[in-house]
């Protein structure tokens, strides 16, 4: 079954290569979806893949990337369509 989550990412976040390095572990997992910087500092993840491999995702978040200081990771399911328009690969926004 195929399952969406929106990932809140905050800490030293922003500026660390932490969206490049979070597609490169999206795309590694086979996962859908996009990642961006919001204006308040923290990263917005929005994924598609089967539970299994999302939690893969997640947990990947909460350490981040070589330079990443994440403090906190929040996971909401997501039944939005921000992703009907990423039906393939995963993109940086």
């Amino acid at each position: 079954m195929i399952r969406r989550v929106k990932i809140l990412v905050s800490g030293r976040v922003q500026g660390v290569g932490f969206r490049h390095a979070t597609r490169q572990q999206a795309q590694s997992l086979g996962l859908t979806g996009s990642v961006k910087n919001l204006p308040d500092g923290r990263v917005e993840i929005f994924a598609s893949g089967d539970t299994e491999t999302l939690e893969s995702l997640i947990a990947w978040s909460r350490k981040g990337s070589k330079m990443a200081g994440v403090d906190n990771v929040q996971v909401t399911e997501w039944l939005g369509d921000e992703l009907d328009e990423l039906s393939a690969g995963f993109e940086i926004k």
